[in-house]
């Protein structure tokens, strides 16, 4: 039985002074993931997110959280969900753990034995009684985050969370946003624009351009699923090797053929056996850099 997916958009446009900033948006965010938000600068990403959160108005459509539309149940809908829009703010004179204290009285139910796991799961147990004024750029986004799942939301929404990190900050956020999904649930909606990022962060990912929704793309197999990749054999004959394998694309002396990992083995198998030698086999790879590159043409991210 499939489940029901935590975010729901549906035809969301948003217009404002006649012009279409985001149009016609109809996504699915499933639950439990990484979900990565990728486009150009100007392409609507922040302007959806901000319908998301419910910091501005839908102009066309609904945007329904855990069943709840933000439309007409936005409390409900709401309540489900953590966000960082932009820079975490935060009292910079108060101490961590004096900051994440004075949020949690805003919302019921955060007893102090939660505000410690979060604290374990950001990782900030050391610095955690230091002045915020203290913290690195890269310490203050791990108490952003803190701070936004505090109430354990099923979504968790991040702005470009990696602007202005340092690689070692990136790579710690990416690590809390894997270890947020598995340990407690939680599924994480992330726009960014750096392409490498998303690709080692996300699980699928949503491309955007001019407001408008391009494509949708798996980067992690799903459990159970196999998965498949372009594979080139380097042959002494590509025009044999094609007729022994039946299927595939001559590059030059390279057949390329897509496959999973038993077949690669197997394709080898036919070709020795048929007589042709095989000096090379390769994976084809395309990152995300380049399948966005081919989608969108060569407008740049920034």
């Amino acid at each position: 039985m499939q489940q029901q997916p935590v975010v729901s958009l549906r035809g969301v446009s948003k217009v404002k002074s006649s012009k279409k900033l985001v149009e016609n948006l109809t996504l699915d965010v499933p639950q439990g993931q990484v979900f990565g938000f990728l486009g150009p600068n100007g392409a609507g990403k922040t302007t959806t997110i901000r319908m998301m959160v419910g910091l501005i108005d839908i102009s066309e459509g609904d945007i329904v959280i855990c069943g709840h539309s933000i439309k007409n149940e936005f409390e409900r809908a709401i309540s489900h969900v953590g966000a960082i829009v932009e820079n975490p703010e935060m009292y910079k004179f108060l101490s961590g753990y004096q900051n994440l204290l004075h949020f949690a009285r805003m919302s019921p139910g955060i007893t102090k034995e939660r505000i410690e796991e979060v604290i374990q799961l950001v990782g900030l147990n050391k610095r955690i009684h230091d002045k915020v004024k203290t913290y690195s750029l890269g310490m203050r986004q791990r108490l952003g985050v803190a701070q936004a799942i505090l109430h354990r939301p099923k979504l968790l929404v991040l702005d470009e969370p990696t602007n202005g990190l340092d690689p070692q900050g990136i790579r710690e956020l990416r690590d809390y946003l894997r270890e947020l999904t598995r340990s407690e649930g939680t599924t994480v909606f992330v726009s960014s624009h750096l392409l490498s990022e998303m690709e080692l962060m996300c699980d699928s990912v949503a491309i955007i351009q001019n407001g408008k929704l391009v494509d949708v793309r798996q980067i992690k197999p799903l459990e159970g699923e196999v998965r498949t990749t372009e594979t080139a054999f380097e042959v002494s004959s590509p025009e044999q090797a094609l007729e022994l394998v039946g299927s595939g694309i001559i590059q030059g002396q390279r057949l390329i053929v897509s496959l999973d990992r038993e077949g690669i083995a197997d394709t080898n198998a036919v070709l020795i056996r048929g007589g042709v030698k095989v000096y090379g086999i390769t994976p084809v790879t395309r990152t995300l850099e380049d399948q966005f590159l081919e989608m969108t043409g060569s407008e740049q991210i920034g």
